[in-house]
């Protein structure tokens, strides 16, 4: 969801996403079906990669920012090991964006290609909170594309700036709906296709 640089040479093309499969025989924890079922749909939460060893602050700036948002949300434990619990929050392990995306209300995450997609293709508003490398670009290109607020970097992230974000995501219904605006092209790339036809015309 980004235009082709004008700089690129010819023979480099822009194909579209090409997606993992799902875990074969994947189903999810029940404690995590039950969270789903108990509410309205969550906040996703997590940061991927990013930020080993700060898991207790983290935590504790999530789980005081969801509530001062007045959302639910499904934490995503990741590498800074984030965690948490009670009626409204849970903490879980990996799940498959594919499945949980699509069941939430908002996606925050750290702005990574893969999250970022996989997010897009849900249909579903995000905020992000880009950490390093790339990240500044993607969440600023969620931005321009209307399904974000302004990104709220991580070196800036406290609860209030976040519960911020979190309802703009979930009380506006512009973003939702550009969010499902662009979900539609997306599901209707075929980018793997395009990658092999590519690939032949290089033979």
């Amino acid at each position: 969801m980004a235009p082709r640089p004008a700089d690129w040479p010819s023979r480099v093309e822009v194909t579209g996403y090409w997606w993992p499969p799902r875990p074969d025989g994947w189903s999810p924890l029940a404690e995590l079906a039950d969270f789903l079922r108990a509410g309205p749909p969550p906040v996703f939460i997590g940061f991927g990669s990013m930020a080993p060893g700060e898991g207790e602050r983290l935590s504790e700036l999530v789980a005081a920012a969801a509530k001062r948002a007045g959302v639910r949300a499904v934490v995503q434990a990741g590498w800074a090991e984030l965690s948490g619990g009670g009626d409204d929050l849970l903490a879980i392990g990996d799940v498959p964006h594919d499945w949980l995306f699509p069941r939430t209300a908002a996606v925050v995450h750290h702005a990574g290609a893969g999250t970022t997609g996989a997010a897009l293709r849900a249909g579903v508003p995000a905020v992000p909170v880009p950490v390093m490398a790339d990240q500044p670009f993607w969440a600023d290109r969620l931005h321009r594309l209307q399904v974000a607020p302004r990104p709220v970097p991580f070196q800036d992230l406290d609860a209030e700036n976040l519960a911020v974000a979190i309802t703009a995501c979930v009380t506006d219904p512009a973003p939702r709906r550009r969010a499902a605006e662009l979900a539609r092209r997306i599901v209707s790339e075929d980018g793997a296709g395009a990658v092999l036809a590519h690939v032949a015309t290089l033979g």
